[in-house]
């Protein structure tokens, strides 16, 4: 076997220019994004769909079964559809019920199991599960869209496209659940398979054939068939809140491995010398194709929208000044980038990386953490005071006594099992808090080892309530891009940025922000259909509406 030859690569950015809130926020989908690197798998599979169960009324009620055979297991989208009336439609986790239900099963389901998930998964919380159910997911129907649809295919023609074009979904799910959720299995069962190693890679398999059933229960209630442009173009909608967002803190490892995996294939294309002719017309492209993205892209919330059109504005000007000829052009792309906003640097990072899948794809390999959570121990106090100084000084200089330092606060509802975030001087719970203030507890951690030696254990045996802290800060010394380096209970904390940054791994465009805690998203626009998945259909980054 051949030593293996890193490619050449330029400095990483530092920790403490990635690793801020604002920057997070900013996150633009990859080629490197989960759903993007399962494309690519199953194209590279040749994976076929298969529809083995098709029980569904004129109305398109009732239950449907698709099979895919990927690194040599079989999985299973068992999908119901149901007569929701429109005052229980809501996309807020308080929901009951929801227009569709879906299990994705480990093998093929029998009678008796789509039975079984024919009854419970509609219920979602309130039902429990198996371990051959690997993932739980709901969605409700863009009415507006979907109706649309379905008369204009009855009628005998196309949708109007411009309602295409402002939606881009026919539904949207509310959650898509995995690791052992009310039951289903752990991620442990799967975590070894041939093509689900990698991060959420299930979530993504059940995401891209739920999208898939969409089209065709639209279809098959139409009673006619979509233009496969306009289908191609149909992804399928998100809405996600809070519950997503203390994820990236409760693994720090998982987060450091896709950030490092972001940098380094960002570091091994500013190292390209030259580009040739014609990788200099790809980047061209895509600058066009980013431009007609960001025109496409319209929110109803005034400020973000706002953004958006100055975006637009701002990126205009910038590509007007690109040049690709020059020695090292994408190294000078992004210096050229620096005095400008962190939303055009990391659109700019995302176009670079895209066209150079043969110097960065295999990096997606490096995404996941078979190992947990898990580094040597610091040999002693003076070790963990120097990792504090060398890695953690941006927990230092926070007052997290001022009340705008430590205004808001992580609980997980009673009721819903799920993460919130409340405001600490104006309203109860702040004694459930969570341990998501993870820079005020290194602070304190700091404070406590002045004029304190020896080992951590006799340090740990006097001081046990800063046994997070040091774990912490032993992480941070061996994963650098491992903690958001911000103060997450402070006033100025919004929790839509850690929401977009852990979207954008997942290959999410189109953010909607609905407040600072939630937002909806697109996922899987433009990407391959069922009929039309093969090995090199991977140009779908940041889909824009060809008809």
């Amino acid at each position: 076997m051949k030593d293996f030859i890193a490619p050449p690569q330029m400095p990483l950015r530092p920790p403490d220019q990635v690793m801020r809130l604002n920057r997070m926020g900013s996150m633009f989908p990859m080629r490197l994004s989960f759903l993007r690197s399962l494309m690519r798998r199953l194209a590279a599979e040749n994976v076929t769909v298969t529809r083995p169960v098709w029980e569904m009324d004129a109305e398109g009620f009732g239950h449907a079964v698709y099979c895919v055979t990927l690194g040599g297991h079989v999985y299973s989208l068992v999908a119901i559809s149901t007569d929701l009336p429109p005052e229980l439609r809501t996309d807020r986790v308080i929901a009951t019920a929801w227009d569709s239900a879906y299990v994705l099963y480990d093998g093929v389901p029998d009678a008796e199991n789509i039975a079984r998930i024919v009854a419970s998964a509609p219920k979602q919380e309130a039902a429990r599960f198996t371990e051959r159910d690997l993932v739980l997911s709901r969605a409700n129907k863009s009415v507006r869209l979907f109706d649309h649809v379905v008369q204009a295919l009855r009628a005998g023609h196309q949708p109007d496209v411009e309602m295409l074009r402002a939606v881009g979904y026919l539904m949207r799910t509310t959650a898509v659940y995995g690791n052992g959720k009310f039951g289903i299995a752990d991620r442990a069962l799967i975590a070894d398979r041939p093509g689900l190693q990698g991060p959420f890679a299930a979530e993504m398999l059940t995401v891209w054939l739920i999208r898939h059933f969409t089209h065709e229960l639209v279809e098959h209630v139409g009673r006619g068939r979509l233009d496969p442009t306009l289908k191609r173009y149909l992804g399928i909608g998100n809405s996600t809140g809070l519950g997503m967002a203390p994820f990236l803190v409760n693994h720090p490892v998982l987060l450091n491995n896709w950030m490092l995996v972001r940098e380094t294939a960002l570091a091994r294309v500013r190292a390209i010398a030259t580009l040739t002719a014609a990788e200099q017309t790809r980047l061209h492209s895509l600058v066009a194709r980013s431009a007609v993205h960001l025109g496409e892209w319209n929110v109803p919330d005034p400020a973000h929208q706002s953004r958006i059109e100055a975006l637009r504005v701002e990126w205009g000007v910038f590509c007007e000044t690109l040049d690709f000829s020059g020695p090292y052009p994408l190294d000078a792309a992004m210096k050229a980038a620096d005095n400008h906003t962190t939303d055009l640097q990391e659109l700019l990072v995302a176009l670079c990386i895209e066209p150079f899948g043969a110097l960065v794809d295999g990096l997606a390999e490096c995404m996941g953490d078979p190992f947990d959570a898990f580094c040597p121990p610091l040999r002693d106090v003076a070790a963990v005071r120097d990792a504090i100084d060398g890695h953690f000084q941006w927990a230092l200089t926070p007052d997290y006594e001022a009340q705008e330092g430590c205004a808001q606060f992580w609980y997980v509802s009673e009721a819903k099992q799920e993460p919130r975030l409340g405001l600490r001087f104006e309203e109860d719970g702040a004694d459930l808090e969570s341990p998501l203030d993870i820079g005020r507890r290194i602070k304190a951690l700091s404070t406590a080892l002045d004029g304190a030696s020896g080992s951590v254990v006799d340090f740990l045996s006097d001081h046990p309530e800063h046994a997070m802290a040091v774990s912490r800060v032993a992480l941070g010394a061996r994963y650098p891009y491992g903690e958001i380096q911000d103060n997450l209970i402070a006033q100025t904390c919004l929790p839509i940025d850690m929401l977009r940054c852990k979207l954008s791994f997942f290959g999410a465009s189109k953010f909607d922000p609905k407040s600072d805690r939630w937002t909806r998203i697109t996922l899987c626009q433009g990407a391959p259909l069922a009929d039309d998945l093969q090995d090199g259909v991977d140009d779908w980054w940041l889909p824009v509406f060809a008809p």
